[in-house]
């Protein structure tokens, strides 16, 4: 299944200039999901990272695995973003950037879900420009209701 930018608006409560997933390609809802993010010259971070030679912070790439995962949970939970639901960051483990992410490139974003329990779910999180492996990292993500 794919969904486009008013689809994933729909599932994310994220906007500009944190929403960083522009497309999903293929969600199997608590299972798995690929979704892409375009990188451009024109992102906020891009003037003072690096000025002499633009990288996408790694953090970002990160943050945009754990919006693919939330997609991917929101769909499987038929959680929506006016439902006041976010997910948080509760850990991540391994993290590895394996090359600079740069504009003009894109990232494919590949997450499986491999356990899920009470709000909690762990997953593993690979990031690729081409064939090419940028970043992997095992993520720990909770859903909650704002105002819990």
């Amino acid at each position: 299944m794919e969904l486009d930018i008013k689809a994933i608006l729909d599932c994310l409560p994220h906007r500009y200039p944190m929403l960083l997933i522009d497309r999903v390609i293929d969600v199997k809802p608590g299972e798995s999901i690929v979704a892409l993010k375009n990188v451009s010259i024109n992102e906020p971070y891009f003037p003072g990272h690096f000025p002499h030679y633009p990288v996408m912070p790694g953090v970002l790439i990160l943050e945009a695995l754990a919006q693919a995962a939330a997609i991917m949970s929101f769909m499987g939970v038929g959680a929506k973003a006016e439902d006041n639901a976010v997910y948080y960051f509760a850990g991540i483990d391994g993290a590895r950037f394996r090359r600079p992410v740069v504009p003009g490139d894109q990232l494919r974003l590949e997450v499986t879900l491999e356990r899920a329990s009470r709000g909690i779910g762990k997953y593993r999180g690979q990031a690729f420009v081409g064939d090419e492996l940028a970043a992997e990292a095992n993520l720990m993500c909770a859903m909650r209701k704002l105002g819990e």
